[in-house]
Protein backbone atom coordinates (compact mmCIF):
# COMPACT_ATOMS: atom_id res chain seq x y z
CA UNK A 1 0.00 0.00 0.00
CA UNK A 2 1.29 3.84 -0.82
CA UNK A 3 0.77 6.50 1.77
CA UNK A 4 -1.34 7.62 -0.61
CA UNK A 5 -3.74 4.44 -0.54
CA UNK A 6 -3.28 4.51 3.25
CA UNK A 7 -5.12 7.93 3.67
CA UNK A 8 -7.59 7.76 1.00
CA UNK A 9 -8.69 4.25 2.51
CA UNK A 10 -8.92 5.85 5.73
CA UNK A 11 -10.89 8.61 3.81
CA UNK A 12 -13.32 5.99 2.74
CA UNK A 13 -13.77 4.34 6.14
CA UNK A 14 -13.98 7.51 8.46
CA UNK A 15 -17.01 8.29 6.16
CA UNK A 16 -18.31 4.56 5.80
CA UNK A 17 -18.08 4.98 1.54
CA UNK A 18 -17.60 1.55 0.28
CA UNK A 19 -14.53 1.44 -2.49
CA UNK A 20 -17.40 0.25 -4.82
CA UNK A 21 -19.55 2.89 -4.35
CA UNK A 22 -16.90 5.74 -4.12
CA UNK A 23 -15.70 4.11 -7.76
CA UNK A 24 -18.74 4.10 -8.72
CA UNK A 25 -19.31 7.66 -7.85
CA UNK A 26 -16.02 9.13 -9.37
CA UNK A 27 -17.05 7.06 -12.69
CA UNK A 28 -13.88 4.54 -11.92
CA UNK A 29 -13.93 0.99 -12.53
CA UNK A 30 -13.88 -0.78 -8.67
CA UNK A 31 -10.13 -2.52 -9.97
CA UNK A 32 -8.40 1.05 -10.85
CA UNK A 33 -9.33 2.40 -6.90
CA UNK A 34 -8.33 -0.70 -5.16
CA UNK A 35 -5.15 -1.03 -7.60
CA UNK A 36 -4.64 2.78 -6.07
CA UNK A 37 -4.93 1.73 -2.47
CA UNK A 38 -2.76 -1.12 -2.97
CA UNK A 39 0.04 0.43 -4.64
CA UNK A 40 -0.56 -1.64 -7.93
CA UNK A 41 -1.10 1.37 -9.80
CA UNK A 42 0.92 3.89 -10.60
CA UNK A 43 0.29 7.86 -8.75
CA UNK A 44 -3.06 9.42 -9.66
CA UNK A 45 -3.27 12.54 -11.88
CA UNK A 46 -3.78 15.71 -10.31
CA UNK A 47 -6.84 15.96 -11.80
CA UNK A 48 -8.56 12.57 -10.13
CA UNK A 49 -6.67 13.74 -6.47
CA UNK A 50 -9.05 17.33 -6.88
CA UNK A 51 -11.68 14.90 -7.55
CA UNK A 52 -11.14 13.01 -4.43
CA UNK A 53 -10.89 16.31 -2.41
CA UNK A 54 -13.73 17.18 -4.00
CA UNK A 55 -16.07 13.70 -3.52
CA UNK A 56 -14.88 14.37 0.16
CA UNK A 57 -15.54 17.89 0.54
CA UNK A 58 -12.14 18.39 1.64
CA UNK A 59 -10.51 21.74 2.06
CA UNK A 60 -7.09 22.89 0.11
CA UNK A 61 -4.70 21.86 2.94
CA UNK A 62 -5.82 18.52 2.69
CA UNK A 63 -5.47 18.54 -1.10
CA UNK A 64 -1.85 19.84 -0.58
CA UNK A 65 -1.64 16.57 2.34
CA UNK A 66 -2.82 14.41 -0.88
CA UNK A 67 -0.46 15.66 -3.24
CA UNK A 68 2.62 15.40 -1.32
CA UNK A 69 1.16 11.59 -0.41
CA UNK A 70 0.88 11.11 -3.78
CA UNK A 71 4.05 12.38 -4.75
CA UNK A 72 5.73 9.83 -2.22
CA UNK A 73 3.29 7.17 -3.53
CA UNK A 74 5.09 5.85 -6.67
CA UNK A 75 5.05 1.85 -6.10
CA UNK A 76 8.29 1.28 -8.09
CA UNK A 77 10.60 4.15 -6.83
CA UNK A 78 13.36 4.34 -9.03
CA UNK A 79 16.87 5.82 -7.43
CA UNK A 80 19.09 7.63 -9.59
CA UNK A 81 22.58 7.68 -8.02
CA UNK A 82 24.10 8.71 -11.28
CA UNK A 83 27.49 10.68 -9.59
CA UNK A 84 27.11 10.27 -6.29
CA UNK A 85 29.45 8.67 -3.78
CA UNK A 86 29.65 4.95 -3.90
CA UNK A 87 28.53 4.48 -0.74
CA UNK A 88 25.05 5.58 -2.14
CA UNK A 89 24.83 3.25 -5.30
CA UNK A 90 25.17 0.50 -2.89
CA UNK A 91 22.74 1.79 0.27
CA UNK A 92 19.52 2.34 -3.35
CA UNK A 93 20.47 -1.16 -4.19
CA UNK A 94 20.64 -2.98 -0.88
CA UNK A 95 17.62 -1.54 -0.49
CA UNK A 96 15.96 -2.43 -3.49
CA UNK A 97 17.32 -5.73 -2.78
CA UNK A 98 16.17 -6.14 0.99
CA UNK A 99 12.95 -3.98 1.68
CA UNK A 100 10.59 -6.60 1.49
CA UNK A 101 12.42 -8.42 4.73
CA UNK A 102 12.38 -5.29 6.52
CA UNK A 103 9.97 -5.22 9.70
CA UNK A 104 7.69 -2.55 10.54
CA UNK A 105 9.54 -0.71 13.63
CA UNK A 106 12.99 -1.01 11.17
CA UNK A 107 11.07 0.42 8.23
CA UNK A 108 10.21 3.43 10.68
CA UNK A 109 13.24 4.21 12.34
CA UNK A 110 14.61 4.25 8.62
CA UNK A 111 11.84 6.37 7.85
CA UNK A 112 12.61 8.98 10.52
CA UNK A 113 16.14 9.20 9.81
CA UNK A 114 15.91 9.60 6.41
CA UNK A 115 12.87 12.67 7.40
CA UNK A 116 15.55 13.87 9.49
CA UNK A 117 13.29 13.23 12.80
CA UNK A 118 15.86 10.58 14.25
Amino acid sequence: MTPFGARLRELRAQRGVTLKKMATDLQLSPAYLSALEHGRRGRPSPVLVMQICQYFHRIWEDADELERLVQLSHPRAVVDTAGLEPEATELANRLAEGIADLDIATLRRMLALVRGEG
